[in-house]
């Protein structure tokens, strides 16, 4: 398997565009799932406080014997903590066993709004070195546009849910306008794998329909951590990068959406 993961740039260095995704698994699960992913070359973990598995994910990382540095870990800050920002990061650094983390999140808009303040409270713990780059979740464009008027500065990332489904290229194209790179979340939950479309270009690269649906996300530069905790679907699952879908088959599988 070569899973050499391509990465994009960030402010505060690059992310690999394929990683693995935590929501869900829990206790030994996620701790085995994360050293699984990163003894077959994952070097991307996605977790958050709400999933309750940063200390796995912690553990997994101090076990498996990978340089802290060389995988990039992101954790999400819960809305309803965004009054305790600082303290929730404090315990996340302490729970993952690191002094920083590479990318911190706001998991949902606090309250349904934008909520400037608290992005001010994630800019403040990035130039204090605390993380190295700061993005949203679930946020529009325009509450992204509200942070940007409120303090000059875009998220580095919006993780959103994306799949051939959700696929919007003008929503795509409104990011990359600001500088904002799109990570994609429940990419194969939220695809009919069983679609002819995908079993086609399957077929045709000797795949699986889910490993197309995530090479398709990673030829849209869309960083794409699809969650497992099977060793045989972590692997297939990291399997992307032996293969190139035509021009063709991202047009079918762009019209799914």
């Amino acid at each position: 398997m070569n899973l050499a993961s391509p990465t994009l740039t960030l402010p505060g260095g690059s992310i690999p565009v394929l990683g693995l995704g935590t929501w869900q698994s829990e206790g030994g699960q996620a701790e085995r799932a994360v050293s699984t992913a990163l003894q077959l070359g994952y070097r991307h973990i996605d977790t958050a406080t709400g999933y309750g598995n940063e200390a796995e994910v912690g553990r997994a990382l101090a076990t498996v014997g990978i340089d802290r540095d060389e995988v990039f870990v992101t954790t999400k800050l819960p809305p309803d903590h965004a009054h305790r920002a600082r303290q929730t990061l404090t315990e996340s650094l302490a729970a993952l066993g690191t002094d920083h983390l590479d990318l911190w999140l706001i998991h949902w808009p606090p309250n349904k709004v934008a909520s400037p303040e608290t992005w001010e409270a994630f800019r403040e713990a990035r130039d204090e070195g605390l993380v190295r780059s700061i993005g949203v979740s679930n946020y529009s464009i325009a509450q992204i546009d509200e942070l940007i008027e409120a303090t000059g500065e875009a998220p580095a990332v919006n993780q959103i849910p994306y799949s051939p489904k959700d696929h919007d290229p003008d929503l795509l194209a409104a990011h990359r306008e600001r500088g904002v790179v799109v990570e994609g979340y429940s990419p194969l939950k939220r695809t009919d794998l069983s679609s002819d479309v995908l079993a086609e270009a399957a077929r045709a690269h000797g795949v699986t329909p889910a490993q197309v649906v995530l090479r398709w996300h990673v030829q849209h530069d869309v960083v794409v951590i699809p969650k497992s905790t099977s060793r045989d679907r972590i692997e297939t699952n990291g399997d992307l990068f032996g293969f190139t879908l035509t021009e063709d088959q991202m047009a079918t599988i762009d019209a799914l959406g």
